[in-house]
């Protein structure tokens, strides 16, 4: 600013005063301080600290010499100051002045403008006081296709003041009469001119992109009124030489709801084939049958933001124009849901056949499932968008809705169909991976008849299927869901609880049968090593050949027993997480429905019933089993010495019999894997039944009561049974089961060691005791 200054000094010398301030100075954020400071700045001199003190120390010296007065002022610049002030104040009237006469000018112009506008503003409107007859007579602004906003704008505004004034005046005075009906023939002209505008702004479109619309015949299709079709066709020669035509023509042609239901369906996202055609790749892409899930949602929320768009841009013309902008905007929201989005989803929702199921290697039903739910919660979305933008009173969620109906219908049905499809599949690739692993294997080996971990049961492929009931489950929340307020879903609990049921029950329906299926298949191997134990049965033959076929039947037994407690334990496993994905997943979706929750529980209690049926079956095989190499080692084991010996004045032996020994270990192996695979009252009533007689079969108890009528004991010998009893009752206490602790206890207190054994005749006692 000081370069400004002093430059204004060297070009004004001829002025009265200095050329100080400018204009300009005022300018932007304006600063008395800065002004002041770059003002006086090199007239001031320069302050110094180091002066100041060195000017105070020698103040008292000088105090006198200042007292008595001085040839020079105090303050020698304040001259300049001054007259730099006088200067500035003059230059700021100046300034006055001229920005007064600058506002007396803009004044001035501002007034001629606004009756410049007023009276322009006037005549049109008196055009619009004209006939209908008379519109093309208009100005040029209103027939001008470059400047359609801008007319339509003003038409607007002239609209409401003519409103307006019509309001003010009335009619009930004589002289303001016509003027009044006049004020209502433009408010009516600038009505329909409105409505035209952005027909003929539709029809423009039109003949730039679909000139071959346009003949005598086709142009019929916009359902013109037929009192004008003569006018129109007048004007058809026109419409195909140029492009710009008479924009109040046409529009005085198209009045009403004609021109809004007109002006949304020449939009170009609804008769544009590229537009529908783009839509589709976007989505799918370029092979279609080859989308995923996840494609498929990426690609519907980038058409979807897309369509939202250009809906919010068409919102803003339509607000901008139409008197009706709540009516427009239904239409608009109406057909872009009825055609564009019905087009898209006829080809990304294409329904497959229950009859003829799609494979797994074509994606199966579960791909249409897995699509189907993207596309209902993507465009669930869009009509919260459409309904933000605005539509008007139209329902958009309802007619979202409408879109799935036909699919919503026949929901259940194929999401049950989806669940058996994958079991299916997954049987096979399980039954697949067993062939292959057991492929190029000639023969078994030796008391290998376990069943292949491949076809045992697996938790793993339990949670597989649990999984699979979750996402079904998810898929029945949102098609149960119901748009409400404020962008909410409510749940609807009776068709949620249907919903949930049928597919809960598909998967009950496959754990009870892939538990029992798998029980079977364990089974087998116990079968297997009882048709061994029946063709190589011991007979009178003790031959080697028949010993070794005796082994080979129990190591497969043996085998058999530990493969179909590993099945029970998976299956009690198994059942824990289906109980526990009912209480935590399935349960609280049923309670808000009276008698859900209930018929649920009892559904899920039959389905187990199998199960635990083919479990049954199992384990008194298990059993006979068991009791069956029991028999085999006691028979084989168990020597005719080992009750009579010699009475040779030997200290008896107080070991158990060797074949006692064995049949203990045995029974301690093998019941290791009952110890773990059943828990609670399950293990309880395995080990009653084990050891002690039931109504058919024979157990533990009687195994050995027949085994020892086949004997003869002396003294010593009954000192060996004795021992005996004590090992195999010490070893059934570990059963915990009170019933058959009670048997062996018996057995111990009846035989007692006495002096007088031979003169009692206890060996007669036992052996009625054996009968």
């Amino acid at each position: 600013m000081r370069d400004a200054t002093t430059n204004s000094h060297k070009s004004a010398s001829s002025a009265s005063f200095p050329l100080i301030l400018d204009v300009d100075d005022f300018k932007g954020e304006f600063s008395f301080d800065a002004l002041f400071g770059n003002l006086v700045s090199e007239i001031l001199p320069n302050f110094k600290l180091e002066e100041a003190e060195s000017e105070a120390s020698d103040s008292l010296q000088n105090a006198t010499k200042y007292s008595q007065g001085v040839s020079s002022p105090l303050f020698p610049d304040v001259e300049k100051l001054l007259s730099l002030f006088r200067d500035s104040c003059k230059e700021l009237v100046e300034l006055r002045k001229q920005i007064d006469g600058r506002v007396y000018n803009l004044k001035k112009d501002v007034s001629v403008q606004d009756k410049k506008h007023r009276r322009t503003l006037g005549e049109y409107l008196m055009e619009f006081n004209s006939s209908p007859g008379d519109l093309m007579e208009i100005s040029p602004l209103f027939s001008d296709d470059s400047r359609v906003a801008e007319a339509a704008s003003i038409a607007q505004k002239l609209r409401s003041f003519a409103e307006e004034d019509i309001g003010r005046q009335g009619i009930s005075a004589v002289g303001n009469a016509t003027a009044s009906r006049g004020l209502e023939v433009a408010v009516a002209n600038l009505q329909d001119y409105c409505n035209g505008v952005y027909f003929v702004t539709s029809i423009n479109w039109t003949l730039e992109y679909k000139l071959t619309l346009l003949n005598k015949e086709e142009f019929i299709f916009f359902n013109f009124p037929e009192a004008i079709l003569p006018s129109i066709l007048s004007y058809v020669s026109l419409l195909f030489s140029s492009l710009r035509y008479s924009s109040p023509a046409v529009g005085y042609l198209f009045l009403g709801t004609s021109a809004m239901q007109h002006y949304v369906a020449t939009r170009p996202m609804f008769i544009d084939v590229e537009i529908m055609n783009a839509d589709t790749r976007l989505v799918l892409g370029d092979q279609a049958e080859e989308a995923s899930p996840s494609d498929v949602a990426r690609g519907l929320s980038s058409l979807y933001k897309e369509i939202t768009d250009t809906v919010r841009k068409e919102a803003a013309t339509i607000m901008a124009v139409f008197p009706s902008p709540s009516e427009v905007m239904s239409i608009l929201v109406q057909r872009v849901l009825e055609q564009r989005i019905t087009s898209l989803l006829d080809k990304l929702l294409v329904k497959p056949s229950l009859v003829n199921i799609p494979s797994m290697k074509e994606g199966g039903l579960i791909l249409y499932l897995r699509i189907l739910a993207v596309a209902y919660e993507k465009t669930q979305e869009l009509a919260a968008d459409l309904r933000a933008v605005g539509c008007g009173d139209l329902d958009v969620e309802g007619l979202t809705e409408s879109l799935f109906s036909s699919h919503k219908d026949e929901y259940p049905e194929y999401e049950q169909a989806s669940l058996r499809q994958l079991y299916k599949a997954k049987m096979e690739e399980l039954q697949a991976e067993s062939h292959s692993d057991s492929s190029g294997t000639v023969g078994r080996s030796k008391g290998s008849s376990i069943t292949s971990s491949q076809q045992q049961i697996s938790v793993t492929v339990v949670t597989e299927f649990v999984r699979w009931n979750e996402e079904a489950i998810s898929r029945c929340i949102l098609f149960s869901s119901q748009y409400a307020l404020f962008e909410t879903f409510v749940l609807q609990p009776a068709t949620l609880a249907t919903y949930v049921k049928a597919v809960f029950t598909c998967l009950l329906d496959q754990i009870s049968q892939y538990i029992a299926d798998g029980l079977e298949r364990a089974r087998e191997s116990l079968t297997e090593a009882a048709n061994l134990r029946e063709k190589f049965v011991l007979g009178t033959s003790v031959g080697r050949r028949a010993t070794s076929a005796a082994e080979t039947a129990a190591a497969a037994g043996e085998s058999g027993f530990r493969s179909f407690m590993v099945a029970v334990q998976r299956s009690g496993s198994s059942v824990a997480i289906i109980q526990q994905y009912f209480a935590n997943s399935i349960s609280r979706l049923l309670l808000p429905v009276d008698g859900a929750h209930a018929a649920c529980c009892e559904e899920m209690a039959t389905a187990m019933s199998s199960g635990e049926a083919a479990a049954y079956k199992g384990l008194q095989q298990c059993i006979e089993t068991v009791m069956a190499e029991v028999e085999r080692l006691l028979s084989a084991e168990q020597k005719t010495t080992d009750y009579r010996l010699p009475d040779d004045g030997m200290l008896p032996d107080h070991r158990a019999t060797n074949a006692c020994s064995r049949v203990v270990t045995y029974l301690s192996r093998v019941l290791e894997s009952v110890f773990t695979a059943l828990e609670g009252l399950n293990k309880q009533a395995f080990l009653t039944e084990l050891g002690m007689r039931k109504a058919k079969g024979n157990r533990l108890h009687k195994v050995l009561l027949n085994h020892w009528q086949k004997f003869t004991f002396n003294p010593s010998g009954g000192l060996r049974l004795k021992r005996d009893i004590t090992e195999y009752g010490e070893f059934v206490r570990t059963f915990n089961a009170p019933s058959v602790d009670e048997k062996f206890e018996l057995l111990g207190i009846f035989i007692q060691l006495r002096d007088d054994y031979k003169s009692a005749k206890l060996a007669s006692k036992l052996s009625s005791l054996w009968a």
